[in-house]
């Protein structure tokens, strides 16, 4: 096992590190590092940078706009637009949806839809989660009824990350209500947000911020053409599409900006007339969390030594980068609450020359970290499946 990087792939981090030095948007940065959310058009300005480059999908095959990179380049790449504060593009077209397409779909969805996906021109979000439906997702009752060249598909969606912006969503709905097991009779369908009888309605998190919303339809005609994979075999696409979306939820790289950043507000806040970081406790805290996202780090290391070496896909283990990256994302966060105390004010989005307006995001951004345990499948259901699969129990 080696988890070194070679001198050729440390002269690429190099050239990561300084094009993201060259043409990351001053303004774009700031909002990212001071906890703020991007607009539409952020995103997609960023995505039209990452696009000419030729880096904004680096994970698809080159034949259809990937970089040819492999799996340490790639891992690379996200960790250092992590500690760069880059925000990574939302997932929801280029990894997931694209992930899908590639493996499940027709060669006409591939055509339609990847290259729109590649330059931004579509912004994608996931409907998965229904009122009483989160983790548990195999019970969803949002149903679509064919008739004839169409599905009519009526329900409800929640969480809808960015729903708002969306132009598309893929969404699992129900197409068969008369099977035993509930996996069964699923179907992964693409909608056209434009559709007739789709509202979006907007959910204000603790945080004061639209991130998320509910998504209903009501009638919403959808081509069968839009259907991916086999109907009532949408089960099967979900599970590939999430096994990717763990892999990347560890966040090494944005943790350590965020553990450098801890560890500089530390040093300037007052305890008792000495810095923060002199006292035992906090110092001692500090250093748990600390060695927790190196132990993370090389957990994710050798993920990618053993993918590297068999080719093959991360396994259910893949689950604990999940698990310790989310809760030390939300340690981190604790953190730095502790370290600003009432300095932390709930929801001054601005700088008003008064008030630091990193400091003023704090408590906004604990408010909204508490989400991350939970997201991609809560982190009581990654112990389950760890161990069912990996342990065996």
């Amino acid at each position: 096992m080696d988890l070194n990087y070679s001198p050729e792939e440390l002269a690429f981090r190099d050239e990561v590190r300084g094009w993201l030095a060259a043409n990351l948007p001053a303004d774009i940065r700031a909002k990212v590092t001071g906890y703020r959310h991007l607009s539409k058009e952020d995103i997609l300005r960023w995505h039209k940078i990452l696009a000419a480059k030729g880096w904004s999908v680096p994970h698809w095959p080159e034949e259809w706009g990937g970089t040819g990179w492999n799996i340490t380049q790639r891992y690379i790449y996200d960790e250092e637009f992590g500690l760069a504060g880059a925000p990574m593009l939302p997932p929801f077209g280029p990894s997931m949806c694209a992930s899908v397409l590639l493996r499940f779909g027709t060669p006409q969805q591939k055509d339609r839809f990847l290259p729109r996906i590649r330059e931004g021109d579509d912004f994608w979000v996931q409907g998965y989660s229904e009122p009483q439906s989160g983790s548990d997702l195999a019970s969803l009752k949002t149903r679509a009824d064919r008739r004839g060249d169409h599905y009519v598909v009526t329900g409800q969606k929640i969480w809808t990350t960015l729903g708002h912006y969306g132009d598309w969503i893929f969404c699992l709905v129900r197409t068969d209500f008369s099977v035993e097991k509930r996996q069964d009779g699923i179907s992964f369908l693409l909608i056209d947000m434009k559709t007739p009888g789709i509202t979006v309605r907007p959910l204000i998190l603790m945080d004061g911020g639209h991130e998320v919303n509910e998504v209903f339809f009501d009638e919403v005609k959808v081509p069968v053409e839009n259907l991916v994979y086999e109907e009532h075999k949408g089960w099967t696409v979900a599970k590939y599409l999430l096994g990717h979306e763990r892999m990347g939820s560890g966040a090494v790289g944005s943790s350590k900006r965020e553990l450098a950043a801890l560890k500089a507000l530390a040093a300037k806040e007052l305890k008792n007339g000495k810095p923060l970081i002199e006292d035992p406790r906090f110092r001692d805290r500090l250093s748990r969390v600390e060695i927790e996202l190196d132990a993370l780090e090389l957990t994710s290391m050798r993920f990618l030594d053993k993918m590297r070496r068999t080719g093959q896909p991360p396994g259910a283990d893949v689950s604990m980068l999940k698990i310790r990256g989310t809760e030390i994302q939300q340690a981190l966060t604790e953190l730095m609450m502790q370290a600003v105390g009432p300095q932390a004010q709930p929801f001054v989005a601005v700088d008003d020359g008064q008030v630091d307006p990193y400091v003023s995001r704090l408590s906004p951004r604990y408010f909204n970290y508490r989400k991350t345990s939970i997201y991609a499948g809560s982190n009581e259901i990654q112990r389950n499946i760890i161990a069912k699969m990996t342990l065996g129990l």
